[in-house]
């Protein structure tokens, strides 16, 4: 057994590249700095978690397990890499606005994560999102240490004491954004600020039309939960108009779903927001930011695929070009000036950054029950027609050695035996020895 082997197996270079590799001893191996680690600054994670479980007076920590051991150097390789991915699709595009990225406090609550993320960016203007009253507390302390530009973006359901708290943030300097989501909140918002002596940035969440149709995409869709409808928002700008503060009307956010699968779907969606963004200059509103919510998808299983929930077809630069050339040809074609763009990528900024060890308590083995030539004869003669022929095929089959051939009858000569007994036409002695052939079978050609 080699290394390779091991990386082989569990698929480290397709779902952990480029921050988790298999050393030359085995071991699992961090890249804090991504491709651009340095040999001496690779992490072995065995020794670390040796380190922190071994007693204190062995020289360890005497820590517990489980642990969660963090790597900040990838949090902040993470930011660098996303900013970098739109710097380059800005510039390449001829893009005249630039990008600013926002991270949902929702995806990893933590004070240090959320710390060291606005000290990681605030050299880039990024900002937080909150959705709910404490996260709007922790992303005020947060970002009074950021950058003045980066945006606190205010989503989730809002009473008077949220948007009093967001307006309390545009007091204290904060970028904040104040995201209708649903349609009453309007008259809180128009209501409040003028009581506070506030001038209010306002944000609205569309409701698109463009869905996603996989396990994460439950709230998208004009059908979905969140947002306001094309005729909801009208009524917004009609009655922002006639209260004086359409100007106030900056931001449109929406959100296809988390893990997009497919760039030609995060097309399809920033297209739709970029008509509706358009729509919304030419209203009279003050547009300056287009946010594009959450979707970067991770490659979990390293497949990289687009037919799946825990892969994504495409990289961190297909993405971020999806998604600018998209906005640029609308606004182009509309003759509306490009808008900042915003996204609110969680899972792909933290999730690299973090492993949770646990210690392995038990182990099980299967052992296939050994069939005798008679046992086997026996089986055989309490079988139906149907299962008896898979069986003939399959032994015909492992004779000619056509292994697809039988591992197809072994699965079929199981189904039978599994509806026979259902049906009490086969006692259980007779159903484990069907599982003991169909195991040999598998390990005869190799099978998994």
């Amino acid at each position: 057994w080699t290394p390779e082997l091991s990386s082989d197996l569990y698929r480290i270079d397709g779902w952990g590249a480029p921050y988790f590799t298999v050393n030359s001893s085995g071991d699992i191996s961090v890249r804090p700095h991504g491709t651009d680690t340095l040999p001496h600054q690779e992490i072995d994670l065995l020794k670390v978690v040796k380190k922190a479980s071994d007693p204190i007076n062995s020289g360890g920590l005497g820590l517990q397990l489980p642990l969660v051991v963090r790597f900040p150097d990838v949090l902040k390789n993470r930011l660098e890499s996303l900013q970098s991915a739109f710097d380059y699709a800005v510039q390449s595009e001829g893009y005249e606005a630039h990008y600013q990225g926002v991270y949902p406090v929702k995806c990893n609550q933590d004070r240090f994560v959320v710390e060291d993320i606005v000290k990681f960016g605030s050299g880039f203007r990024f900002g937080l999102e909150a959705g709910s009253k404490p996260e709007l507390l922790l992303a005020m302390s947060s970002l009074c240490k950021g950058s003045s530009e980066g945006l606190l973006v205010c989503n989730g359901f809002k009473d008077a004491e949220y948007i009093s708290l967001a307006l309390v943030a545009r007091k204290l300097q904060l970028n904040t954004v104040i995201v209708l989501e649903q349609e009453e909140e309007l008259d809180l918002v128009i209501d409040i600020s003028r009581k506070m002596e506030v001038q209010p940035v306002i944000g609205l969440r569309a409701k698109l039309r463009t869905k996603h149709s996989g396990h994460f995409g439950s709230t998208s869709g004009e059908k979905g939960k969140f947002g306001l409808t094309t005729t909801q928002i009208l009524r917004v700008v009609r009655k922002l108009k006639e209260s004086g503060m359409l100007d106030c009307l900056q931001l449109l956010h929406f959100h296809i779903g988390s893990q997009i699968p497919s760039t030609e779907l995060l097309a399809d969606g920033v297209g739709e927001a970029a008509q509706v963004y358009s729509e919304l200059v030419r209203l009279g509103a003050g547009m300056k930011f287009i946010d594009i919510g959450g979707g970067l998808g991770i490659d979990y299983d390293g497949t990289k695929s687009s037919d799946s929930d825990v892969s994504v077809g495409y990289g961190l630069q297909d993405y971020a070009s999806t998604v600018v050339q998209a906005v640029r040809f609308v606004c182009d074609r509309k003759n509306v000036k490009h808008p900042v763009i915003c996204s609110e990528s969680g899972r792909a900024i933290v999730s690299h950054h973090s492993v949770l060890i646990f210690e392995a308590v038990s182990s099980t083995t299967t052992r296939s029950q050994e069939l005798s030539s008679m046992s086997l004869h026996s089986f055989v003669e309490k079988l139906n027609d149907d299962a008896r022929a898979d069986y003939r095929n399959l032994s015909a089959a492992a004779i000619r050695g056509e292994y697809d051939t039988c591992m197809l009858y072994a699965d079929q000569l199981k189904q039978r035996c599994v509806d026979q007994f259902k049906d009490g036409n086969l006692d259980i002695e007779q159903l484990a020895a069907v599982d003991a052939v169909c195991d040999f079978v598998s390990k005869a050609i190799g099978a998994s």
